[in-house]
């Protein structure tokens, strides 16, 4: 059944596109290929120009300049109705006094199409809602009224689909359902979607593709685990996740490692893990690659980890996980996430640590940028 719902896409392009408002850049000579079929996420604070982009891709807003293809057809100059795109927004827009089959059938009705009956129960067995067919959309859920916007939108065929913050007016727990839900359907239908969020784990648990945007570029492209693991910029590192920041310098290369000193410590960076090209290196590791040790258990930090003595001053049980924020010789926090696997067996505040990790976690970033994400930023980051 999931195959017969796939039909052929094509690649979208954005080629040097630009949106100006004023003098101000909100999409500043942006290049772009998304791949048909993938489900692809645009990342980044308000006001990075990821919602400015989705617009421009569906038609609601004239691009300054650049050029907007899906394969080889420019659709740049076309109104949002002759695009073969369709847009879910966060406030799903159904139209309350249809039915739940009627608000789907709506754009084939438009189309003139004389049986509508065979699409729309494809659509809503898709989405899982055949049952509600007949209910108007204040008697579903919020969940379930996104699977009626999104079948609605899908129902066209479209190349692309875009989804606008959909899920931002779920509660947690329906929110992470519908994560799931959406790439089961993307996976089923084979349609490109471009989704939008400021949501860090939302992009990681759904996309193929993250594309991070800061101040209306792309900071950094690819897969969320590469991203998360290996951030090439500060921006990234602080945005997608949290990390534990030192700025240092080199004093030492050879064929796998580099040695950086920071605040008096030595610390190594495989080479491969290094994006700083100069001399002035930030060392990063995320929170759940360190481990905690008593100071009198410091023996056992294995040979050749980055290793680090500390005070505990505060301690946050969160189920999972345990969060310790560390402070350093030199005043400097650090926060460490380990796994609650044995009861009971956590540090309290004030204890002397000591905390190590593999050079394997640790990564390098070009130096002479600030080590923090600003407020703002880390408000939209949900961190």
């Amino acid at each position: 059944m999931a195959q017969d719902r796939k039909h052929n896409v094509e690649d979208l392009h954005l080629v040097d596109l630009t949106k100006k408002f004023g003098e101000v850049a909100a999409v500043d000579d942006l290049t772009l290929t998304i791949p048909a079929g993938s489900f692809f996420a645009l990342l980044g604070a308000s006001g990075c120009g990821k919602t400015t982009t989705l617009r421009m891709v569906a038609g609601l807003e004239d691009p300054t300049s650049g050029r907007i293809s899906i394969g080889e057809k420019d659709i740049t100059s076309l109104r949002a109705f002759q695009r073969p795109v369709n847009t879910v927004f966060q406030s799903y827009a159904l139209f309350p006094h249809l039915d739940i089959f009627e608000n789907v059938a709506f754009g084939l009705r438009r189309r003139k199409v004389k049986n509508v009956e065979p699409a729309v129960n494809a659509m809503l067995e898709l989405v899982e809602l055949s049952a509600m067919a007949r209910r108007k959309p204040t008697q579903l859920s919020g969940g379930q009224q996104q699977r009626v916007a999104v079948a609605r939108a899908l129902i066209n065929e479209p190349d692309v689909l875009l989804l606008d913050e959909p899920l931002g007016a779920l509660d947690l727990k329906l929110r992470r359902q519908m994560q799931i839900e959406l790439k089961r359907i993307q996976t089923e239908v084979g349609t490109t979607f471009v989704h939008v969020t400021h949501d860090q784990e939302e992009a990681m648990t759904m996309a193929d593709t993250i594309a991070v945007m800061n101040a209306g570029r792309i900071e950094q492209l690819g897969d969320p685990a590469s991203i998360y693991e290996l951030p090439r910029t500060v921006f990234v590192a602080n945005f997608l996740g949290q990390s534990n920041l030192f700025a240092g310098t080199r004093v030492s290369t050879d064929a796998n490692m580099i040695e950086v000193m920071a605040n008096g410590t030595k610390f190594l960076v495989p080479t491969e893990r290094n994006a700083a090209s100069g001399d002035e290196i930030i060392i990063g590791v995320r929170p759940e690659k360190i481990t905690v040790l008593d100071f009198p258990d410091r023996e056992k930090v294995p040979t050749g980890h980055n290793t680090l003595e500390g005070r505990v001053v505060d301690v946050s049980y969160a189920g999972v996980s345990t969060q310790y924020l560390i402070t350093l010789p030199w005043g400097q926090n650090i926060t460490v996430f380990e796994q609650n696997v044995v009861v009971g067996d956590r540090c309290n505040v004030g204890d002397q640590v000591v905390v190590h990790w593999s050079p394997e976690h640790t990564f390098g970033l070009a130096g002479g940028e600030t080590l923090l994400v600003s407020t703002a930023q880390a408000l939209a980051a949900g961190v």
